[in-house]
């Protein structure tokens, strides 16, 4: 099998859609099927890495295209988005509905999973009802097999009169001849009108699949149940989900630590190379300062800070996500925002914003109700991303913790870390609320959430998924953002006012407010300089109190609260500094993702301002009741 190396032929349908074609003959198959039946399994074992994804036009749902070819026939694969049913209910099943009726797709491949196959048949019947050229793929037969589950596949092709193909997508089994049935599909002359016409339920699906499903272990679900009474059970939920949170943290933090410094040491080592570059190419020295100590050094500072724990976060992410286990977290958390007259999948896009907003933001897409999907955008920050931790990290070991390096002491800081996160996750239940009986007011809606079986994680798709479609994505963009700002804190660093820094003048100015808030000025500025990345927020506070010109980094925690306390910080101002990196405005690339998810500046700024204001609230009152303590 490989892949043809022929000019492009761009074509466009009138689902708007743009197809990529290679050559004149290639057949484009449309891969429809319910969510959890492997179908991007089915995707990335026809395609490979030939794949490119993009937006349906006019809609922010994803679409995923692919290249393959098997013999001397090739094909442009159309990863649909994943839905029960072709109602226009959302946006993805507009889309999918569009898209099969356009005709722009010669065939229709319906993934449907075998051990649960009468449930995906609904979804299958009506797409039959818009075309005869349709294959159905019968995945996951190797877990049905480990289940004792066996289907007549011979006798399902006769009742539906379509090609019926098992596969094992995971493993490639099946794939030629699904293949071949998707030839045979398109030479097939089309018979039907094309009309949709309304599904006639579940009952219909019974129907066709009665007689040729055998259960021959009739307790295949035993141990399925067995796992949901604890990982669903109204005692041991919660309990389980901080528990994972911890250990989620605890791991990325013990495992960002190494090569974290080992990316430092590697970017200081380019930085001089860079520097010793321009000095012989006699690039003027502010220019040459400016374009080193300010952009290169912002820029590798987020590089080496961001990656390590988002290669670590993202891919322990989609472990639970592969695993079954995060549909739980939304099933757990579904009455806590229902309560809120929010949608249950806010949930899952919390999740995704451990790792970074800006993500948790584009997974706002799978909420179908608008009003809800506002309500998870504008409460997202209140979740702390990978970039607010070593912030957080540094607070805890030195004010809270104490004591020396160590397994320990970071399993402390992971435990403290996520208390911290769970006042997050209740100012998110209780922001949601206060939307939704204001600004956004309505009644939740309900969803159909499935609970797939739990799976073997597919390590393989877990490194592709993690590291290129969100760690490099995410670091990209952050980087994009972050170089203009190693700019402008550099001449805010070097310029002066007077006899005083820019810097230092703009941190006189806020240092009011800030001590109102249980900061001072510095710390405050830093917050507002580091919105293109949190990350370099401590970097800014350090440059700060030393009179620097350039971003700087003291690693050893000791020094670091020697220079924090020698400037006036308490255990007050640390708390506060804590409180303030949970409330404030979402990071320039979350506010970007925003702005083109709402497509809207009013619901921009709202996004901003909500959180910025409960912030400085938050800490005022704090501040206040600290002082009052203490008097």
């Amino acid at each position: 099998m490989g892949v043809s190396n022929v000019s492009a032929e761009i074509g466009t349908g009138c689902s708007g859609l743009e197809i990529k074609k290679k050559r004149g003959n290639d057949i484009v198959v449309a891969l429809a099927g319910n969510p959890n039946v492997g179908k991007s399994t089915v995707f990335n074992a026809m395609t490979g890495l030939h794949q490119h994804t993009g937006n349906w036009a006019g809609k922010t749902v994803a679409n995923a295209q692919g290249y393959a070819a098997y013999g001397q026939q090739g094909y442009v694969m159309v990863d649909i988005p994943g839905c029960y049913s072709l109602h226009t209910r959302s946006a993805e099943e507009d889309a999918a509905r569009e898209f099969i009726r356009s005709g722009v797709a010669d065939v229709v491949a319906v993934v449907c999973d075998a051990v649960c196959l009468e449930r995906n048949m609904e979804l299958a019947l009506q797409i039959m009802e818009l075309t005869d050229k349709v294959v159905i793929c019968v995945n996951l037969m190797d877990e049905a097999a480990k289940k004792k589950i066996r289907i007549d596949l011979k006798g399902l092709q006769d009742r539906l009169g379509v090609p019926v193909i098992g596969t094992s997508a995971r493993e490639g089994i099946g794939i030629q001849a699904l293949y071949q049935a998707i030839n045979e599909a398109a030479a097939r002359q089309k018979s039907g009108n094309g009309e949709y016409s309304s599904p006639q339920g579940t009952d219909r699906a019974g129907a066709v699949c009665r007689g040729l499903i055998k259960y021959e272990d009739s307790s295949y679900l035993a141990a399925d149940r067995k796992k949901d009474r604890i990982f669903t059970g109204k005692i041991t939920a919660v309990p389980i989900m901080f528990l994972l949170l911890l250990g989620t943290f605890w791991l990325t933090m013990i495992g960002a630590n190494y090569p974290s410094e080992l990316l430092r040491n590697l970017f200081a080592f380019l930085e001089g190379k860079l520097m010793d570059g321009l000095l012989r190419i006699r690039v003027p020295a502010p220019l040459r300062e400016m374009l080193v100590y300010g952009v290169y050094r912002v820029v590798a500072w987020i590089a080496a800070v961001m990656l390590p724990p988002m290669a670590i976060f993202f891919p322990l992410f989609t472990v639970m996500e592969d695993s079954g286990y995060l549909p739980r977290v939304a099933f757990n958390l579904d009455k806590c925002f229902r309560k809120c007259n929010a949608c249950g999948k806010q949930s899952l896009t919390m999740c995704m914003a451990f790792g970074c907003n800006a993500a948790g933001v584009t997974g706002c897409r799978i909420i179908d109700s608008p009003r809800e999907r506002l309500i998870a955008i504008i409460t997202n920050s209140f979740v702390p991303c990978n970039g607010r931790f070593p912030a957080l990290i540094a607070i805890i070991s030195m004010f809270f913790i104490g004591g020396e390096a160590g397994v320990g002491k970071s399993f402390l800081s992971a435990l403290v870390l996520a208390g911290f996160i769970v006042l997050g996750v209740g100012m998110t239940f209780f922001v949601s609320w206060f939307l939704s009986v204001t600004m956004l007011k309505g009644m939740p809606s309900f969803f159909a959430l499935e609970l797939p079986p739990y799976r073997r994680p597919q390590i393989g798709r877990i490194a592709v998924r993690s590291v290129c479609d969100r760690t490099i994505f995410v670091l990209g963009r952050a980087m994009a953002a972050a170089a203009p700002a190693g700019l402008i804190i550099w001449l805010m660093a070097n310029c002066r006012v007077g006899n005083m820094t820019v810097l230092s003048y703009l941190a006189g100015v806020l240092n009011p407010i800030a001590r109102m808030m249980g900061l001072d000025g510095v710390i405050l500025l830093a917050f507002i300089l580091g919105m293109p990345a949190n990350e370099i927020v401590v970097p800014i506070i350090i440059m700060a109190y030393l009179s620097k010109g350039t971003l700087t980094d003291i690693g050893d925690y000791n020094i670091l609260k020697q220079l924090l306390t020698d400037n006036g910080w308490t255990w007050v101002t640390a708390v506060s500094t804590m409180l303030f990196s949970l409330f404030h405005w979402p990071c320039a690339t979350a506010c970007m993702t925003i702005r083109k998810e709402t497509g809207s500046l009013k619901w921009t700024l709202a996004a901003i301002l909500i959180p910025t204001l409960l912030g400085v609230i938050v800490c005022m009152v704090f501040c206040f009741a600290a002082n009052h303590v203490r008097l």
